[in-house]
């Protein structure tokens, strides 16, 4: 059974309990001594950690475990660079007799997979544009096995399982009511575009069924999803015989929509709604950011600091 949570640890103590291992590099100390330098997790966030001095002898028995792998810890938790960082003492593999819980480790949308799949189906149902409904259908239809478990990146926002669904969701839920205030929005194409946007996540990345990202593919790493996704519009979109502005609108949502070339988009959005579907993944991932940082603060005390925030410490209301 899980001793500790990573959400529940406190500066200062001493601790022990299991952890998934997100990631395992041997590194080089100012003094030439070997250490392993870590990332470690469970369902309620991810912490860095330090096994110092590890001499050669000891790196054969760190090799049994790698991304991925359970293991148990005793360390103490220390603050670096005013985040909280564990040094650790012992390190061991997990075995069968440790008696842990999987459900203790994956990080997991709120929501069930099956009932945001339902919504978001019934979102593309809504599409009264015929050419917009049917590729929306068809790319959910196509894709239905890997949304039910695919996370929407490997670290940072929705990186947990199930959570590319729980992104689109939220976005079609801030869409419809985008709509309401901003009535000269065409709520076909933002629906379209939202369903459509991110797609290409599920060949970008590949994740095993716990929603644990493994490594980038290789048109991962050389294209992205942005290129992959029009890419894959225009081929669907020519099969299905969408009219040649509607392909090209869509085809641009896709690589526009994380607004920056520094950020993969060689344009930034040139109709209405390709604005809007930047500004509402960016409201998506920014909530995230915010709810799970905040979620083992207490009340009236700042979280450490946020990387994906503009390393800023962001603090909880009392009210």
């Amino acid at each position: 059974m899980k001793d500790k949570y990573i959400l529940d640890l406190n500066t200062g103590e001493e601790f022990q309990s299991f952890f998934l291992v997100l990631s395992k590099e041997v590194k080089t100390d100012s003094r030439g001594k070997q250490y392993l330098d870590l990332l470690l997790g469970d369902k309620t966030g991810e912490i860095q950690a330090k096994k110092w001095d590890v001499p050669d002898e000891e790196l054969s028995a760190f090799a049994r475990f790698d991304r991925g792998s359970l293991v148990k810890i005793k360390a103490v938790v220390n603050e670096w660079n005013g985040a909280k960082q564990l040094k650790i003492q012992k390190i061991r593999p997990v075995t069968d007799e440790d008696g842990t819980e999987h459900s203790d480790y994956y990080k997991a949308a709120p929501e069930d997979p099956n009932k945001m799949y339902d919504y978001v189906m019934g979102c593309a149902e809504k599409i009264k544009d015929s050419d917009l409904q049917k590729i929306s259908i068809r790319v959910l239809q196509d894709n239905k096995e890997k949304l039910l478990y695919y996370p929407a990146a490997a670290k940072n926002h929705h990186a947990e399982f199930a959570g590319l669904l729980w992104h689109l969701k939220r976005m079609l839920m801030m869409a419809e009511r985008w709509v309401e205030v901003y009535d000269f929005i065409n709520i076909d194409i933002l629906y379209c575009g939202v369903i459509l946007h991110d797609i290409e996540k599920l060949n970008e990345m590949d994740s095993d069924e716990n929603g644990l990202v493994s490594e980038y593919s290789f048109k991962g790493v050389l294209l992205g999803h942005l290129v992959q996704g029009a890419s894959s519009i225009t081929l669907l979109a020519e099969e299905l015989k969408i009219p040649e502005e509607k392909k090209v609108m869509l085809e641009h949502m896709a690589i526009s929509h994380h607004y920056e070339p520094e950020f993969g988009s060689p344009r930034r959005p040139m109709f209405p709604e390709a604005e809007a579907l930047h500004y509402l993944d960016m409201i998506d991932a920014k909530m995230y950011d915010f709810e799970d940082a905040l979620a083992g603060v207490e009340e009236g005390d700042f979280s450490d600091r946020i990387w994906t925030l503009d390393n800023r410490r962001i603090y909880k209301r009392t009210f």
